[in-house]
């Protein structure tokens, strides 16, 4: 009997050891994020089994209308299960989640109350054309390419037909897939005003060919039926890359994207932001074009975005502005200001300028896609010099139970959570670590750039965007190059040479106020002869 209470109460202890661990594994996998996308993920199915089902609710067919939420809900977890696969980090938002579900619903809602009103299926199509090109501009080609083909299926239901067979129209859906396809694989970045209309002719074209095939196969349709139904698909396809032109800057604010376009307005020099770097931090201002060469180069040197790149890099040190002359690259020769304050001191104002550049972007109204660089440039990379230096003073002074915490000298982060951002950082590192080097050599800089490299990888500050140390290797070697060239060694002038234009600048110095006047008078007219 003893033997039986023991053994039963071990038993009850392994049973509350196993469902507390259950429970806490649920709760684990339940958390809020989670929460929020599995009801958007019901409320996306209900929404489009009632829109699809629209005839049948009138007529009561019930038994489809079952059959038909299978098919919905068997669709939606596959383009769930892509989305995860691809792109994971749209799972991790839920405003990205909600974004997509109610682009697919609107559009949805759309090319079904075209059939209902048209009794033509130009209204699907154009929407699956629309679908493709804002998944493209959204995201990547490889993502639009399968969110597109699941919506070509889902709409291909808007024009279900109750009592004849088939239930999906072929020739639709072999149209729409090719429409998708076109639009997906010839639009990769929107660099001038007219890439849709472009991609819209094109898509058109392909369009008005596999209609015209299709119905020719098909060999039912007159000749005038098979050209009215194909002028109308590609008309259809035209209008949605048109309709889209004029709604880019909508799209760009739902989704949070910014389109080359708008890359390359942000990365003129009137911008009113770059203007006041260029006046207030100028030293500042020249770190930042050559990061943003640098980095340029680096991202296509493996298929990234270099013209995002290359504009986050002009921003990325924003926040300098407010106290310039703190940074070594605008003390222009004279004394360090940081001799007059502590380390811990000093390391709040380095640290500071990132916070100073994300308030500035945002009352500036920065792009999204842009203040990722002015936050991860840094990441949580510790601030070594102020940090050696309080381990210094603190050494002096307590010993070695005084020292201060690394961690206090770090900066907030967060990391990069793109390849682009790491590339910034990295060329950020680089660019500001070469200038305290004296007697620059290639092999100097290749070492230097690698180490670098080495030192971030290590210290963590990659472990969150999908940079492969392929990538990796191909970046430093596109880093050192551009470097090197920047950084190429002169031929000496002959000494004549330089004494002359040293001659030649006292003069000019002498004779500038004579110099404008002559200017002046040169630009009232030329002298008579």
């Amino acid at each position: 009997m003893r033997f039986r209470k023991k053994l039963n109460l071990r038993r009850s202890k392994v049973r509350e050891t196993i469902s507390t661990g259950r429970i806490s594994q649920i709760t684990r996998f339940l958390t809020l994020k989670r929460v929020n996308i599995l009801l958007l993920y019901l409320l996306f199915v209900i929404f489009c089994i009632a829109i699809l089902s629209f005839e049948l609710i009138q007529r009561g067919s019930y038994l489809k209308i079952l059959s038909l939420g299978i098919i919905v809900i068997e669709l939606s977890i596959g383009a769930a299960f892509y989305i995860y696969h691809y792109q994971r980090r749209i799972l991790q938002r839920p405003a990205r989640v909600s974004a997509l579900i109610g682009l697919f619903v609107l559009l949805l809602f759309a090319a079904k109350v075209g059939v209902l009103f048209s009794h033509h299926t130009s209204w699907v199509l154009g929407s699956s054309v629309i679908a493709a090109i804002i998944l493209t501009i959204s995201y990547n080609q490889r993502l639009a390419l399968g969110l597109g083909l699941f919506y070509v299926m889902l709409s291909s239901l808007t024009t279900l037909r109750l009592t004849t067979l088939p239930v999906v129209d072929v020739d639709l859906l072999f149209t729409m897939t090719a429409a998708v396809v076109t639009c997906c694989f010839s639009l990769r970045e929107v660099r001038s005003r007219m890439k849709l209309l472009e991609v819209g002719a094109l898509t058109a074209a392909v369009v008005l060919v596999t209609t015209m095939a299709l119905s020719f196969l098909s060999g039912e349709a007159k000749w005038v039926q098979i050209f009215t139904d194909a002028g109308y698909n590609a008309t259809a396809a035209f209008l949605a890359a048109l309709l889209l032109q004029s709604l880019l800057p909508v799209i760009e604010r739902v989704f949070g994207i910014a389109t080359s376009m708008t890359l390359l307005d942000y990365s003129d020099a009137s911008q009113p932001l770059l203007k006041r770097l260029a006046m207030e931090a100028p030293g500042t201002f020249s770190h930042s074009l050559l990061v943003g060469s640098i980095a340029e180069s680096a991202a296509e040197s493996i298929g990234c975005n270099g013209l995002l790149c290359r504009v986050g890099s002009y921003y990325h040190d924003i926040g300098k502005i407010n106290k310039p002359h703190y940074f070594a690259e605008n003390e222009l020769g004279s004394h360090s200001r940081h001799e007059e304050l502590s380390p811990a001191m000093s390391q709040l104002i380095i640290i500071g300028h990132v916070k100073d550049g994300i308030e500035m972007a945002k009352e500036y109204g920065l792009p999204a896609v842009l203040r990722q660089f002015i936050e991860t440039h840094h990441g949580t990379t510790l601030v070594e010099y102020f940090y050696h230096e309080a381990k210094k003073q603190q050494d002096s002074k307590n010993g070695r139970s005084g020292l201060p915490s690394e961690s206090e000298f770090r900066y907030e982060g967060p990391k990069p959570g793109t390849k682009e951002a790491a590339i910034v950082m990295l060329s950020d590192s680089v660019e500001g670590a070469l200038r305290s080097m004296p007697e620059l050599t290639p092999k100097k800089i290749e070492i230097l750039v690698h180490n670098m490299a080495m030192k971030r990888l290590q210290d963590g500050q990659f472990d969150e965007c999908e940079l492969t140390l392929r990538e990796l290797s191909q970046i430093e070697s596109s880093v050192s190059k551009s470097l090197v060239g920047h950084h190429h060694g002169r031929i000496a002038y002959p000494s004549d040479v330089v004494e002359a234009g040293q001659e030649g600048a006292q003069s000019a110095e002498e004779v500038d106020g004579g110099g404008q006047e002559e200017s002046q008078a040169s630009q009232k007219g030329p002298k008579k002869s």
